[in-house]
Order: C-alpha cells, then sequence, then structure tokens
C-alpha cells in the first residue's frame, strides 16, 4: 500500500490505551479507522464513544462483538439473542454498519459440530431482521480450528459463507481475517465466491509467528514478523471487489506492553511495508 486511506486500527491491537488515548494516537498518526470492541465502549459509553471518534473526524469500521449462539439451553439462547440485539443498538450508535459475530464454541457436554453451526444459522435467522432495521450488517467471522472447541465453531471461509448465503449480501457477509484463514488451501476460492457476492464486510490482517509467543488467543503477529504473505492476501481481497477498510487486529501481549503510540506507529509502518 502506498497510503493509508484504508487503515484502520482495532482497539485490541493497542489494549493498554483508554478510547481517548485511541482516538488521540490515530489522530497524530495519519490512521482514519478505528475497530472498537463492546467492553471498552461501555465502560466509556456508548454515546459519549460515538461523540469522540465523530469529533475526531475518524471512521468506526467495525464493532467487536456479537456472536456466542450455540447454547442448548433456551434460558442461554434468549440471553444470547437479547445480548446481540445490545450489540447491534450499540453498533448503530457508534455509527458503523459492522458488527463482526464470533459463533462460540461448543457447549459443555456436547461434541456435535453440525449441530452447534445449525443453531448459529437458527439465531442468524431471529437476528437479521433487527439488525436490518437498524442499518447494521452482522459479519460472521471464521476462526483457525484451533478455536472450535471453545470459542468459534467456525472453521473456514466456506463455513462462514454458508452461514450468510441464506440472507442478502447487505445484511450477512463474512470476516477475511488473515491470521484464522491463511492457511486453508481453499480460502482464496472461498475470498473470490465471497466477492463475487458482495460479502467480504471485513479484512484484517495479523501475522502467524512462531512458536507462538504466548498461546493460541494472545499469539497473533506484528505485520512483517510472520509467516504470512500479506500483501498476496490484500490483493486476493481486492481483485474479489472488495475496497473498505482494513483492519490491523493484533492480539499480543508483548505489543500491550509497549507504549501504545509506539505500536500504533510501527502498525502504520509496517501496514505500507508488508500490505
Amino acid at each position: 500500500m502506498n497510503d493509508l486511506q484504508r487503515l484502520s486500527l482495532n482497539q485490541m491491537t493497542v489494549k493498554s490505551l483508554s478510547l481517548p488515548e485511541l482516538v488521540d494516537v490515530c489522530r497524530r498518526s495519519g490512521i482514519p479507522g478505528v475497530g472498537l470492541w463492546r467492553e471498552p465502549v461501555q465502560e466509556y459509553g456508548v454515546r459519549d464513544a460515538a461523540r469522540l471518534v465523530a469529533e475526531a473526524g475518524l471512521t468506526v469500521t467495525t464493532l467487536c462483538r456479537g456472536g456466542f449462539l450455540t447454547a442448548v439451553d433456551s434460558g442461554e439462547r434468549r440471553r444470547a439473542l437479547s445480548d446481540n440485539r445490545d450489540a447491534v443498538d450499540e453498533a448503530a450508535a457508534l455509527g458503523t454498519d459492522t458488527l463482526v459475530l464470533v459463533s462460540g464454541g461448543l457447549p459443555p457436554g456436547e461434541h456435535d459440530l453440525a449441530a452447534a453451526r445449525r443453531r448459529v444459522a437458527d439465531a442468524l435467522e431471529e437476528l437479521v431482521p433487527y439488525a436490518a432495521e437498524r442499518g447494521v450488517r452482522l459479519a460472521v467471522e471464521a476462526l483457525h480450528p484451533m478455536f472450535a472447541s471453545d470459542r468459534c465453531v467456525v472453521s473456514t471461509l466456506d463455513q462462514a459463507l454458508d452461514l450468510a448465503e441464506p440472507f442478502p449480501a447487505a445484511q450477512v457477509g463474512v470476516v477475511v481475517d488473515t491470521y484464522h484463514v491463511w492457511w486453508d488451501d481453499r480460502a482464496a476460492a472461498a475470498v473470490a465466491r465471497a466477492g463475487a457476492a458482495e460479502r467480504i464486510h471485513s479484512f484484517q490482517l495479523a501475522d502467524w509467528v512462531t512458536p507462538l509467543p504466548s498461546g493460541v488467543l494472545t499469539g497473533r503477529g506484528q505485520l512483517g514478523d510472520g509467516v504470512i504473505d500479506l500483501r498476496t492476501w490484500r490483493e486476493r481481497v481486492d481483485d474479489a471487489g472488495y475496497r473498505g477498510p482494513i483492519e490491523v487486529e493484533i492480539f499480543n501481549e508483548e505489543l500491550w506492553a509497549r507504549d501504545g503510540g509506539e505500536v500504533a506507529a510501527e502498525v502504520a509502518e509496517r501496514y505500507l511495508r508488508y500490505s
């Protein structure tokens, strides 16, 4: 890339920064977009957060996250759906049209992945009309298979697309996250499939380093530190017709321990160099 116009800094990449600090860092670093997370936004206040970001001239590219829709128990299921409706309302208030969904893992004692995915599909049927009325689209994210048991039974882009395709493309699409899909030799075709249907709703960058520095959840690498051909992935998504923001989302304890402004500047430099 030769400019920062599409770059978005996901809040989790600079987890130690408060929301005002994140906004200030993005403004000083020339980063025009931010991907926000519900917990720190709720702590700050959703309306206040929306005002803060808008007054800084930044764009909220996504809100993370909704989902966790695999519960078998009817009470848990109702609570999950209610929480997701709250997430939709928060996304609308923040001015973003994209709510990222992480499906959820297998409930305790359950072993049937296919049945869990069917429950996600059933939940989407209930949530899509609510989100559509509020101008929010749902972006289903596939996570690496190592998360299938406890976090996300949707492990490939094709599985995410299978969940999205019963609904209009403007209402349900997918997230392409390099950290989670780079290993899949079918993912390139899935990106083309998603692009042809206009279902790429978010594109996220992070690298895969070996060995994982601190476990699978916080093991994402800074751009250029790992084995993923990030530029090929960006070109692949562009070739599929995606022209939206490119979010850098890195869970990494070493980055979190560093100065957030320094990390943001490094993200911008690495983004230009490697994507």
